[in-house]
């Protein structure tokens, strides 16, 4: 098979894995010999015709599997076209992408051919080659198999800027009945070796006479969960999402929005989950690790899942009014970042600025932050909704909204509870 149509197979076949970022590595360039770097701008984007933004050359080695993991497009049963790269292939294609300017780094995953070793065998060497023998300096991201030898994630670690393992379901019980191959428990075991030996490879403290550690993953580890495979809530996914952050110091949990597949299973679902909810997941994901929301607080409804209608701060707002109006010129900065429309940049903006003068309406002005999302439920130097007797909810928030559908007619709602 010609590499062209291997690229046209492969490439598509990766696609569904979301977790492909670029960022957090350390800085380097070719300015001293070598071939790219990750630095500055270096990373070019592009965009799949489903609208996400890819910056790597994103492929797979193989779609060959033996695992049949029945969400999987790529499973050990599925009709699918087949096909795999050489070594060389991937190296030739990177290096060649690269000199085109078409991309600065690579995201590189596989189907598991043969075993696990086998693979991760083949998934390191390609990165030992871009590394060594063409001194590749650019962006290097490898899948990990957590079944594979542990020496095999050391060395995917020492060449590759970001190595991750995906969890694709939150629990046991899903992994059992859709994916009986894999291991939760495997998969956290994993997680926590990368965690030690990334720990171990920061920089520190220098030592007279003691050479500091090689970086291994300076970009950390990443992970992926399929959102609407199962009937897992909101609130089950986000626990396991915060769960690997608190234990395995993960970077990012990427949230994939279920697509049906062709000769599906039975047991999978018939149609997609809408894409809001995916995003409503990120957006939740973002309130838990730098707004200092539990999850709890976040998916607070009988059915554990978040509003559609509106994005997860504006709902917690909404289920508590008593919480409002918060006053910009006292209150304490968690209680600001718990405002609708305040993001972590305005509120360390806002906080600087009222040590010199009280903040009034204009001062929101100029700091670009919406009025019509954030008077409802603050209070400043010239705003005092709560004086005048009339604060409640905003009423074009209230009541409920549902999720439309591209061929639905009408409207509806949702209750943002």
């Amino acid at each position: 098979m010609e590499v062209t149509a291997k690229l046209a197979i492969l490439a598509d076949a990766a696609k569904y894995d979301a977790s492909c970022a670029s960022s957090g590595s350390t800085h380097r360039n070719s300015r001293t010999g070598g071939l790219g770097s990750t630095s500055g701008t270096g990373i070019c984007h592009s965009y799949t015709p489903d609208g996400r933004c890819v910056s790597l050359l994103k492929i797979l080695l193989t779609n060959h599997c033996v695992y049949d993991c029945l969400y999987c497009v790529n499973r050990r049963s599925s009709n699918v076209p087949r096909a795999r790269f050489t070594v060389t292939e991937v190296v030739q294609l990177t290096l060649s992408f690269y000199r085109r300017n078409y991309i600065e780094g690579l995201f590189l995953s596989s189907g598991i051919i043969q075993n696990p070793d086998y693979t991760m065998e083949r998934l390191v060497e390609i990165a030992r080659q871009l590394r060594v023998d063409h001194q590749f300096r650019g962006y290097l991201h490898l899948k990990t198999i957590p079944e594979a030898n542990p020496a095999l994630v050391e060395a995917a670690g020492h060449w590759a800027d970001r190595i991750s393992i995906n969890v694709e379901l939150p629990e046991q019980s899903d992994l059992d009945r859709l994916a009986p191959e894999k291991s939760l428990r495997n998969i956290e075991d994993a997680m926590l070796r990368i965690k030690a030996r990334v720990s171990a490879g920061k920089p520190g403290r220098r030592h007279p006479g003691r050479a500091l550690p090689p970086a291994f993953a300076p970009a950390g580890q990443s992970t992926q969960m399929v959102v609407g495979a199962t009937p897992a809530s909101d609130a089950v996914i986000l626990k396991r999402a915060s769960h690997l952050y608190r234990t395995c110091d993960l970077r990012r949990v990427y949230y994939s929005a279920f697509s049906p597949i062709p000769d599906a299973s039975a047991r999978l679902p018939l149609s997609p989950p809408p894409l809001i909810r995916e995003h409503r997941l990120y957006q939740a994901d973002w309130l838990f690790r730098f707004y200092g929301f539990a999850v709890e607080e976040l998916t607070a409804n009988p059915a554990g899942n978040l509003a559609l209608a509106v994005d997860p701060k504006m709902a917690w707002a909404l289920r508590n009014p008593g919480w409002f109006p918060v006053n910009l010129n006292t209150a304490p900065r968690d209680r600001l970042l718990r405002v609708p429309g305040l993001g972590v940049r305005n509120v360390n903006r806002l906080v600087q600025a009222r040590r010199w003068h009280r903040v009034r309406t204009v001062d929101l002005t100029r700091l670009r932050i919406p009025l019509s999302t954030i008077l409802p439920f603050v209070e400043t130097e010239d705003h005092h909704p709560k004086e005048a007797g009339r604060w409640s909810p905003p009423g074009r928030l209230r009541g409920t909204h549902r999720q439309l559908d591209l061929f639905a007619s009408g409207s509806g709602t949702l209750d943002p509870r």
